[in-house]
């Protein structure tokens, strides 16, 4: 066994584990002298965590992580997905405050857009599912104000660069049309920040309605509009063995 196996996990991995934040946030948080240690302010990020050690953040106490759980979101429109927006909009996470544990989302839908958003207790695996390299495709279905133009729709395999950010290829292409709206398929596997808007402004298309289909192997399906929906232990070992890990058995249990 290592050293570092024998002394535990280094305090940034322990909080993201645990579901309270990135590690890279976690690091600003022990900066910010926001973190103790057993009843001690720690700073430096190569602090270990060994079992029985007391974490507070904040004033609250962070209890040890707990399996690695993953559920589905039928995010709404109206809703922004951050912890704490400093407009006092309503939150994803206020909305679930009463449903869900401490969870932390994968990615982000911004506030007009909608669809599946997947909430993590495991800070690690959010990560990780955020990674372009992770090549999991992300699938939306997009309303849009103008007439899209089937050959520039397709041309964006080849990706594309706008004001000098370079996008990977898109999958895209045109469902239907009815006047001047027109509702489009879009496929990415990047998911940069307001990617999919930013591309259809770039063809002269306004994005009226975005609704997120699918993340991975996860799908929207039917689930209900601002319903929640945990992700079968099964399931999560079969998509994500590495990190999933082994689930040990225990009593069903609300959130």
């Amino acid at each position: 066994m290592s050293e570092d196996a024998e002394k535990g996990d280094r305090i940034a991995k322990f909080l993201a584990r645990a579901g309270v934040a990135s590690r890279r946030d976690a690091e600003k948080m022990l900066a910010e002298g926001r973190i103790k240690l057993n009843n001690a302010v720690v700073t430096h990020p190569a602090t270990f965590v060994a079992k029985g050690d007391l974490i507070v953040v904040d004033g609250k106490l962070v209890e040890d992580a707990d399996r690695t759980r993953l559920w589905r979101y039928h995010k709404p429109d109206g809703l922004v997905t951050t912890h704490h927006d400093p407009e006092g909009r309503p939150t994803v996470f206020d909305k679930l405050r009463t449903q869900l544990p401490r969870v932390i989302s994968v990615g982000r839908l911004d506030l007009t857009s909608e669809g599946l958003l997947l909430l993590t207790n495991d800070g690690a695996l959010a990560r990780h599912l955020e990674l372009p390299s992770t090549g999991w495709i992300r699938r939306y279905r997009v309303r849009v104000f103008g007439r899209p133009d089937p050959r520039d729709l397709a041309a964006l395999a080849q990706g594309v660069t706008i004001e000098g950010v370079k996008y990977a290829p898109i999958e895209a292409a045109l469902d239907s049309r009815k006047g001047d709206n027109a509702w489009v398929t879009v496929a990415l596997t990047e998911g940069r920040n307001r990617e999919v808007r930013k591309v259809m402004r770039h063809l002269d298309l306004h994005v009226s309605r975005l609704i997120r289909l699918s993340y991975g192997p996860f799908q929207l399906g039917t689930l209900a509009r601002g319903e929640v929906e945990e992700v079968p232990p099964r399931i999560l070992r079969d998509q994500l063995p590495a990190l999933a890990g082994p689930v040990p058995a225990r009593p069903h249990q609300r959130g």
